[in-house]
């Protein structure tokens, strides 16, 4: 393919874009990096091929949930295609997931309605019972199916993941950035993307699509979700689907040592082969040792629950006392509970933990499309979701069984893949229109036709340095939470629209730097609007459970001027 020679730009031209000659002379001056410079694009964009490809089912992400939504599919009769930004079960988090529930009833004391039940008291009612019984009552059978395929015999997935999908003949394309959903004539007909190895743009074509495209966060150290920006969710809030649980937070530590090595942080987590687990249910992993790191600093020292007494603070978020670890007795607030180290440290982990890990994610399942029904369908036709890709609250906004996760991925991957089925056969051949696709191309491409521009790297930085600090996102306060929303804002108007790419690579970056501005705006404006104290939640001027006016879930979408709106939905309820 032909590539471009470096563009000529006069010194004059560059300074002008930069914003003029005097703040170009005070940027040098300060000695700091040139995140505002010039463009060299490395491939020529006028000479980029373009594919057109048709499907029924289309399956964006390569994780647990995108493996049974596409062997389902595919079982149910309909023609699916599978995209992955990443390599088939070797990215996103599945690949650090080691344990997977199984509920058989059998073995358990509790019944399915009891099981139910008491995730609902630890989830203080922020869960959806029908996802959180259905995850449980299919559980069994995806384990089955996981054994079957060699899941359990490998510390790594692509093997396993490679034979249903082998053995059915089902396309997969890896290494595809996906950046639009599609909607014509208000339903779901496609989405495009482009190849981060073969420098080309591609279009597809579906009667229905299911986002399998996980979670995401802020690109944080030492935590496996640094390729995840909430791609998905965005790319489905910008073409009008309803998102929720932006709220929420993962409360998971990384290790103070090293704390950027994921691998190393984690202990033997990534060489042991996955397990399954019964029933256990708990309320971990919020923002407990968010607060007890706010009111004594950090790091903390970490041992086995009730060790030491750094714990021993008052306040804090709640904790149920059914749920209460037989920790050491901290003194208690007016009527509630203090906070433990629930569980103490996770599994792999020793010494002593930062937090921040895992900022900009919200409580598996309890952040992403918000589903009309139990068949992880979306507000738009023809659009399903599954895994952390669906607002579904399978285990509310706490975590609340151990190895669900992975569980409800499979469970509500094969769901949706084959309601997907159903749906596309009553669905006739879709076509993207002409108009649809230029329009597309050109938004891919903007960031590498900009003379000049901002880097994406750098707009994370800054980013970062807003949302990650503990006083923002985990531990709350109205005043400063309007205060970052302030600077997110800023990035969003002024930021966004100048992000640069010379080559595929960093037009992926900016796309998901793009994504993860969205996100933080979702995310501040969510915990400004929730004022009490719930789950993985915490507001210091409003810590309290508040029944009255919040036994509710908070949904985003986008109104008819482009602005985020918000609305509540009662809990256990559909929304209208």
């Amino acid at each position: 393919m032909k590539k471009t020679t470096k563009k000529n730009i006069s010194r004059r031209k560059f300074i002008t874009l930069a914003g003029g000659a005097a703040s170009f002379a005070a940027i040098s001056a300060m000695g700091m990096p040139l995140d505002w410079a010039l463009n060299n694009p490395q491939i020529d964009v006028d000479s980029l091929d373009i594919d057109k490809i048709s499907t029924d089912v289309l399956v964006i992400g390569g994780g647990m949930a995108g493996l049974f939504a596409a062997v389902k599919a595919h079982d149910a009769g309909a023609n699916v295609l599978m995209v992955s930004k990443g390599r088939l079960g070797a990215s996103g988090q599945t690949p650090f997931a080691k344990g997977i529930f199984a509920y058989d009833p059998k073995n358990e004391k509790l019944s399915l309605d009891e099981f139910t039940d008491a995730v609902s008291r630890s989830a203080l009612g922020t869960n959806n019972a029908t996802y959180t019984k259905q995850m449980a009552e299919h559980s069994l059978a995806r384990v089955n199916d996981l054994k079957e395929w060699g899941f359990f015999d490998s510390t790594l997935y692509n093997k396993s993941f490679s034979k249903p999908i082998n053995d059915r003949n089902i396309p997969l394309q890896e290494r595809i950035v996906i950046t639009h959903l599609i909607k014509e004539n208000n339903k779901i007909v496609g989405a495009a993307g482009f190849s981060t190895d073969q420098e080309k743009i591609i279009f597809y074509e579906a009667k229905s699509v299911i986002l399998c495209t996980g979670a995401g966060g802020f690109k944080p150290n030492g935590f496996p979700i640094c390729d995840l920006t909430h791609d998905g969710t965005i790319m489905a809030y910008n073409i009008g689907a309803k998102v929720t649980g932006k709220e929420w937070n993962d409360g998971h530590p990384g290790s103070s040592d090293n704390p950027a090595a994921c691998y190393d942080g984690w202990g033997d987590m990534f060489e042991r082969k996955p397990g399954t687990t019964g029933v256990e249910i708990h309320h971990d992993l919020g923002v407990d040792m968010n607060y007890i790191a706010y009111k004594n600093g950090n790091p903390l020292k970490m041992g086995p629950p009730g060790s030491g007494n750094q714990n021993e603070v008052s306040g804090g978020p709640y904790v149920p006392e059914e749920f209460q670890r037989n920790n050491s007795e901290p003194p208690k607030r007016e009527g509630r509970k203090s906070p433990k180290l629930e569980g103490g440290a996770p599994p792999g982990m020793s010494g002593t933990r930062v937090g921040g890990s895992s900022a900009g994610m919200s409580i598996h399942k309890a952040e992403g499309l918000v589903p009309i029904n139990d068949k992880c369908e979306s507000n738009i036709p023809g659009l399903y979701a599954a895994g952390d890709a669906l607002g579904s609250y399978m285990a509310g906004a706490i975590y609340t069984q151990v190895g669900s996760s992975l569980a409800g991925s499979a469970v509500q991957g094969g769901i949706a893949g084959e309601a997907a089925a159903n749906y596309s056969k009553k669905v006739e051949t879709v076509h993207i229109s002409t108009s649809k696709i230029n329009e597309i191309q050109e938004e891919i491409l903007a960031p590498l036709k900009r003379e000049a521009g901002y880097s994406p790297a750098w707009v994370t930085q800054t980013l970062q340095g807003i949302m990650i600090p503990n006083f923002i996102i985990y531990i709350k306060k109205g005043n400063l939470l309007n205060a970052a929303l302030a600077y997110i804002e800023e990035l969003r108007d002024h930021h966004v629209p100048m992000l640069r790419a010379a080559n595929m690579h960093e037009l992926r970056l900016v796309h998901e730097t793009a994504n993860m501005i969205t996100t933080a705006e979702m995310k501040l404006k969510a915990s400004i609007m929730r004022t009490e104290s719930r789950c993985s939640h915490y507001r210091l001027d409003y810590p309290e459970l508040d029944n009255e006016n919040w036994q509710a879930w908070i949904n985003i979408f986008k109104g008819e001027d482009g602005t985020m709106q918000f609305e509540k939905q009662p809990f256990n309820s559909w929304p209208v």
